[in-house]
């Protein structure tokens, strides 16, 4: 991770960093005050978000029930992720289909096992080794026609159909004032980590017309984005 290398190389210079899990990879000690040289903000909102990912799903395929998640059970984070849709399950009416991804070598496995599990619909989340292999998934998806939502935008660039996650936009708009801030005396240390406050619905309707699925006029007119 470049933030750690860097706050590893220098214990003076002041750092704004953007990190998905600032205290659980070791960058800080407390997202309130952060101490040392290192500030920022996540890139990524608390668990919680994994609730919407599958409230979205639900509303845009209301016949899905067995739903694929692709999450990484040696990463902390993720592990919050797949807790929350696990609450959030039973009350939308899916089955949960863990498959879990730690090398490599489990895409293949987990791309055999979800049509064999009767899968009808995919979850991606936002750990970094699911995002680099993001146009695998996509393809997958793409192949077997399901209905998927991802957790970063990464994937519909690459043809994904939907995606909600933070805006990175208005994350770097809000670090150029920490900068700022910096700039004029403040020390970095003092200044909390912050969430991300505005979120963004990506809807890929050149995708869903590929593969014949229909999203609801209601949920279009909402998504911050649409791509025709």
């Amino acid at each position: 991770m470049v933030t750690r290398a860097v706050k590893k190389a220098t214990a003076t210079i002041p750092v704004v960093s953007l990190t998905g899990d600032p205290v659980g990879s070791g960058i800080v000690t407390s997202i309130a005050r952060p101490g040392g040289n290192v500030t920022g903000f996540t890139l990524t909102a608390g668990p919680e978000i994994a609730e919407k990912w599958l409230e979205l799903l639900h509303e845009a395929f209301p016949g899905v029930s067995r739903v694929a998640v692709l999450w990484n059970s040696s990463n902390l984070f993720s592990v919050a992720l797949f807790k929350k849709m696990e609450s959030a399950a039973g009350r939308l009416g899916f089955t949960l289909l863990s498959q879990e991804i730690r090398q490599p070598t489990d895409f293949a496995l987990a791309f055999d096992a979800i049509p064999n599990e009767r899968g009808d619909a995919i979850v991606a989340e936002t750990d970094p080794l699911i995002v680099a292999h993001r146009k695998d998934v996509v393809d997958f998806a793409t192949t077997k026609r399901l209905p998927a939502i991802y957790g970063i935008r990464d994937y519909v660039a690459v043809g994904g159909l939907m995606s909600y996650d933070a805006s990175i936009f208005e994350i770097w708009r809000r670090a150029a004032t920490y900068v700022d801030r910096i700039a004029k005396g403040a020390n970095p240390g003092d200044l909390p980590i912050q969430q991300p406050t505005k979120f963004e619905l990506i809807i890929n309707l050149k995708a869903a017309k590929a593969v014949g699925l229909e999203i609801p006029s209601s949920l279009i007119l909402r998504a911050d984005q649409v791509i025709e």
